[in-house]
């Protein structure tokens, strides 16, 4: 019987959660008295605290993240109702900031932080009869090298059905005032001999589609030569996607990039504006020229599949500027087009302009913007209707653009 259950509300199944993974890892010698439970935005709240308490618990660890803090809220209501006595502890990006914005005071703790490390030292104060942990618990940033790795908990389920979320360094160097990596502006890598070994382990077991996590994979052009010549070196077919900064493509990397076979690489490209002074704004480096360079290198020499972000209701963007900026990119590149609305996440430096340029956001999760000083709340909700419009018609164009591209390489 677990006296730990690690859980968390994916938004859907195909995401299997690399952070409960690596949680589960860390747990070291407490493993065996662990468990991980995942469930789905689909499911019934009532339904997963049966799963969860069928074991009567002393520990139940929960990640919460802005897709699911309303039915984690939920979740932990019924939970401390029915079983008081088990300790309720939540950890990730939705607690780690205050205030909460979500109302989870019904926890017992909240880990503010990359808890991976002080899960393990709370888990084991607890079950060794400790006092209660404190309300909150701050985690200072592991080292990399002393982190056990998350691989080996994926199933054989997990690499048959679902994505692999892998890993290769935590961290951004670059500040843009939207995203919660840029809070912390270490790079920190993870040994890559290891890493490939760890990759090695996963593909003999037959995965078969590796998601990485890291927000600029590009940025450690050794680390990323180094990734892209592993799966180079696979036979198809396989799938791999990467995110990367658009202007960082020196002629090695792209040399490599243009050796991929159809339908192997896709590539998240982050834009999010193309007006300078709006950049300037977030503390996001523009250089368009780059962009428009490398843009149009991975369209023609590449048959990545590209999928490219703008954002609307940024601070000092107007609604015909964005418009600009889409016509523009819509030119560039014939790959997907994601029209992201602005959030404003918990801990992020956005916050800084908000009397300035009027920015009011939603109360409750994702928190995404209602109105500024330059678009009103009506034209927002006319912007959030055609960001879902334009990915039912135009990226739905884009993926039959892509299907055609693939098979005019192949012949």
């Amino acid at each position: 019987m677990p006296g730990i259950v690690l859980t968390t509300i994916n938004a859907r199944y195909i995401h299997a959660s690399l952070g409960l993974r690596r949680v589960f890892a860390n747990l070291r010698e407490l493993r065996p008295q662990a468990c991980i439970q995942e469930f789905c935005l689909t499911d019934q709240v009532a339904d997963m605290a049966e799963k969860i308490l069928a074991s009567q618990p002393a520990i139940v660890g929960i990640g919460v993240y802005i897709w699911n803090a309303v039915q984690v809220r939920q979740l932990v209501g019924i939970l401390k109702r029915v079983a008081p006595d088990a300790c309720v502890v939540l950890g990730g990006p939705e607690v780690s900031h205050l205030p909460l914005r979500v109302d989870l005071s019904e926890a017992d703790c909240l880990l503010q932080g990359e808890g991976e490390l002080a899960f393990h030292a709370l888990c084991a104060a607890i079950l060794a009869g400790g006092p209660p942990p404190e309300r909150i618990v701050s985690a200072a940033p592991p080292a990399a090298e002393d982190l056990v790795s998350p691989y080996p908990f994926y199933t054989d389920e997990d690499l048959a059905h679902r994505l692999t979320y892998v890993e290769a360094s935590r961290g951004c160097p670059f500040t843009c005032e939207f995203c919660l990596s840029s809070i912390d502006k270490r790079v920190r890598p993870f040994a890559i001999d290891g890493f490939l070994d760890e990759m090695e382990q996963l593909w003999r077991r037959g995965a078969r589609t590796f998601k990485f996590v890291d927000r600029t994979f590009n940025s450690n052009l050794a680390a990323a030569g180094r990734i892209l010549d592993f799966f180079l070196a696979k036979t198809p077919p396989f799938h791999v996607h990467f995110e990367v900064i658009p202007d960082h493509f020196p002629e090695d990397l792209k040399e490599r990039l243009q050796r991929f076979p159809a339908g192997a690489l896709q590539l998240e490209v982050g834009i999010q504006t193309l007006h300078p002074p709006t950049a300037a704004n977030i503390s996001r480096r523009l250089d368009f020229d780059r962009i428009r360079e490398n843009l149009g290198f991975l369209e023609q020499s590449t048959t990545a599949h590209l999928h490219v972000d703008l954002i609307v209701g940024l601070p000092g963007e107007s609604i015909d500027q964005f418009g600009e900026n889409l016509n523009v990119l819509a030119g560039l590149t014939r790959g997907e087009i994601q029209i992201g609305i602005l959030k404003k996440l918990s801990g992020t430096a956005i916050s800084r302009h908000d009397r300035e340029y009027g920015m009011v956001y939603s109360p409750d999760p994702p928190y995404e913007i209602l109105c500024n000083d330059l678009i009103p709340f009506a034209r927002m909700q006319e912007m959030k209707r055609l960001a879902r419009f334009w990915d039912l018609v135009y990226n739905s164009r884009s993926e039959e653009r892509r299907v055609g591209k693939e098979c005019r390489s192949r012949w």
